[in-house]
């Protein structure tokens, strides 16, 4: 894909069973996707869940090793796009599974997670979320847990927590941060999307803030392309090229998102979940590069922005 040396896709959703296909993936490296990250589990699996989902993605990764490699270090991405494979690493929207035990951090990170955030909509013992009661921030727990990802080199991500939550771990970090899939509040006025001071806090931090690719997160379910880019746009001219990317949330299984939406309404409301689910495609990342050219970006902040951003934070932040 020309403009682009490596596109990244910070968060990708497969389906959360013990027996998951992820022949889905192909669409993604057709679309020209070098690198994505897949979620493994949420604040409401099981540890029991989560090691039984991590260990199929892994088992069929190793069967598919001429197309795909599930990455320990950024030399393997970069062996990756050498060899025309799809770099894959793991992420865990929420800390329960953790069972409030630091030592898990670590055993995750091994296990191939290289990101993770505190708080998965709900508040939990970590942290306060995004649809939770009075805005919580962290908890001594959650204070720790932030001290022990930057110490074993696991990626911080804020998305779905709340705003005292992730002012509080962009305080703590001595690592750069990440909204992986996040939308700006002022153009979608949404519980999910964040402030134009939380972008900017994160900024500071040297982070990243990856555009979402859900409709209700976009504005009035829009998944254009050229909607995607106002997103790019608005952040962009808050604070810099250098600190945007892209982490469409992708649902390759609508009918299992609905399933744990009706199951799960303390996570997930009813008036949010009425609304038809809308997702930009991977297919659309060359449209995107297109669309950033239309608007005259510059080939360097098109690469920055569709890969080169969370390759600098994974440069830094990853043991």
């Amino acid at each position: 894909m020309p403009g682009a040396t490596i596109i990244w896709d910070a968060h990708a959703c497969f389906p959360l069973r013990f027996d998951a296909d992820l022949s889905d993936l192909q669409r993604y490296k057709q679309a020209g996707i070098h690198y994505t990250s897949i979620n493994v589990g949420m604040d409401y699996n099981s540890i029991e869940e989560v090691l039984r989902v991590i260990a199929n993605f892994r088992y069929w990764i190793a069967q598919h090793a001429s197309d795909y490699i599930l990455v320990q270090s950024t030399a393997d991405i970069s062996d990756a796009v050498a060899n025309n494979k799809m770099a894959l690493s793991f992420d865990l929207e929420g800390s329960v599974p953790l069972m409030n035990d630091l030592h898990m951090v670590s055993c995750f990170y091994n296990l191939g997670v290289k990101q993770m955030l505190l708080a998965y909509n709900a508040d939990n013992s970590a942290a306060g979320g995004c649809w939770g009661k009075d805005n919580l921030g962290l908890s001594h727990f959650g204070c720790e847990l932030v001290q022990e990802m930057n110490r074993v080199g696991m990626v911080l991500d804020l998305s779905h927590m709340s705003v005292a939550a992730s002012f509080d771990a962009i305080d703590i970090s001595t690592q750069p941060v990440v909204f992986s899939h996040s939308n700006p509040k002022s153009l979608a006025d949404h519980p999910r999307n964040i402030t134009d001071e939380q972008i900017e806090a994160c900024a500071k931090t040297g982070g990243v803030i990856g555009i979402n690719g859900i409709g209700r997160f976009l504005g009035n379910n829009d998944t254009s392309t050229q909607r995607v880019v106002e997103h790019i746009d608005y952040v962009v001219n808050l604070v810099g090229d250098e600190h945007v990317g892209i982490g469409l949330d992708y649902q390759i299984d609508i009918d299992e998102l609905l399933a744990y939406k009706k199951a799960h309404p303390e996570i997930y409301p009813p008036e949010d979940s009425a609304v038809e689910p809308r997702y930009v495609a991977p297919e659309q990342f060359p449209e995107i590069i297109v669309e950033l050219r239309a608007r005259h970006y510059s080939e360097i902040a098109i690469a920055n922005i569709m890969g080169e951003n969370f390759l600098r934070i994974a440069k830094q932040v990853w043991q």
